[in-house]
C-alpha cells in the first residue's frame, strides 16, 4: 500500500493546534501479516539506501523523535531500524542532563551525538525538551544555571526556537538531513498502555511512578508541543506530527518518511576511475593465478 506522508507534515509557518490533528487514522495495513510484509519492505529499502548514504559518506541523517510516555518511540526505534547495518546507524536517549551539560548550554549535549556524514543518527528525546517539558515545568530553569539575563527573560522560549532553527539550519546546510517526528498519542491510550505496563509482569520495568505524575499536565504539554511544532518546522527541516494510538500503522509511516528522505538525497554508490578500475582488474589477475 502507497503511504501518503504529506497530511502528517507540518508546513513551515503552519499554526499547530494538536486538538484538531488525529491521533489515529484508518488502518494502512490489511491484517497482521500484511503490516509485517509491509515493514519488511520498507526496512529492506532502508537498508538499501543506508548502504549507499554509508558509501557516499556526504550526507547525514537525522531522526528526532518525540512524544509523550508510552507514544511509541522505542518501539519505532526497534521495528523500523532493525535491518539498518549498526555500523552505519546510532541511536542516542537523553535522560535527565548531567551535572556536566547543566554547565553548557542546552544544545551542548545533543551536539556532542550528531550523526557523522554517512551514518543515520536517531534521537530519542532530543534538545526540544528544552522548549517542552522545560515550558511545562519553567521552575527546571534554576536549575540550569543560566545567566539572570536570561533565566528571567521572558522570552526565552522565542529565544530557544530561534537558536534551534538556526543550528538545524546549519546542519542542514553542511550536509545532515533532519526528519522530526512527533508521536501524536491520544491521553486515553496512553492510560491503556500504562495499564499494560502494569498489568502484564514483564512491562513492569517499563512504568515510571513520575510518568503518572506527568499525565496532570497533559494540556500544558499539547500545548507547549503545539507551539514547538509551529515555530520550529521549516521546509528543510519539518515536523511531522503521526497518529501514534496504532503502533504498527505509526511505524508504517515513519518508515516511509525515512524512505523518501533518504531517496530525495539521490544517493549513488561511488563509480570507480578508469585507473581505479584497471588496479582491480590487475588485482583479480593476481588472485586468479593464486
Amino acid at each position: 500500500m502507497k503511504i501518503d506522508c504529506k497530511p502528517f507534515r507540518v508546513e513551515e509557518g503552519d499554526t499547530v493546534k494538536l486538538a484538531k490533528w488525529p491521533t489515529r487514522v484508518d488502518p494502512l495495513y490489511r491484517s497482521q501479516d500484511d503490516y509485517e510484509s509491509q515493514l519488511a519492505r520498507q526496512v529492506g529499502r532502508l537498508s538499501e539506501l543506508q548502504q549507499r548514504l554509508y558509501a557516499t559518506s556526504r550526507h547525514a541523517v537525522l531522526l528526532i523523535l518525540q512524544g509523550m510516555d508510552a507514544s511509541g518511540k522505542d518501539g519505532v526505534i526497534r521495528h523500523v531500524m532493525s535491518g539498518i547495518n549498526p555500523q552505519g546507524c546510532q541511536v542516542t536517549s537523553f535522560k535527565h542532563p548531567s551535572a556536566e551539560e547543566l554547565q553548557h548550554d542546552f544544545l551542548w549535549r545533543t551536539t556532542r551525538n550528531l550523526p557523522e556524514r554517512g551514518r543515520i543518527g536517531v534521537f530519542n528525546r532530543s534538545y526540544y525538551e528544552e522548549v517542552l517539558i522545560v515550558r511545562v515545568h519553567p521552575e527546571i530553569l534554576r536549575s540550569e544555571n543560566l545567566p539572570d539575563a536570561i533565566a528571567s527573560h521572558r522570552h526565552v522560549w522565542r529565544e530557544r526556537y530561534r537558536s534551534i532553527r538556526d543550528m538545524e539550519r546549519h546542519l542542514e546546510a553542511n550536509g545532515t538531513r533532519i526528519v522530526k517526528v512527533f508521536l501524536h498519542m491520544s491521553p486515553g491510550e496512553q492510560r491503556k498502555r500504562f495499564l499494560e505496563r502494569i498489568d502484564e509482569p514483564g512491562k513492569n520495568w517499563k512504568f515510571n511512578v513520575q510518568d503518572m505524575e506527568e499525565r496532570r499536565y497533559w494540556a500544558q504539554y499539547m500545548d507547549a508541543y503545539g507551539k514547538c511544532l509551529s515555530a520550529t518546522s521549516t521546509r528543510e527541516s519539518p515536523w511531522y506530527a503521526v497518529p501514534a494510538d496504532d503502533k504498527p500503522n505509526a511505524r508504517l509511516i515513519v518508515s516511509q518518511i525515512l524512505v523518501r528522505t533518504l531517496e530525495g538525497l539521490k544517493l549513488r554508490k561511488p563509480a570507480l576511475a578508469a585507473k581505479e578500475r584497471e588496479a582491480l582488474a590487475a588485482m583479480r589477475e593476481r588472485l586468479v593465478r593464486e
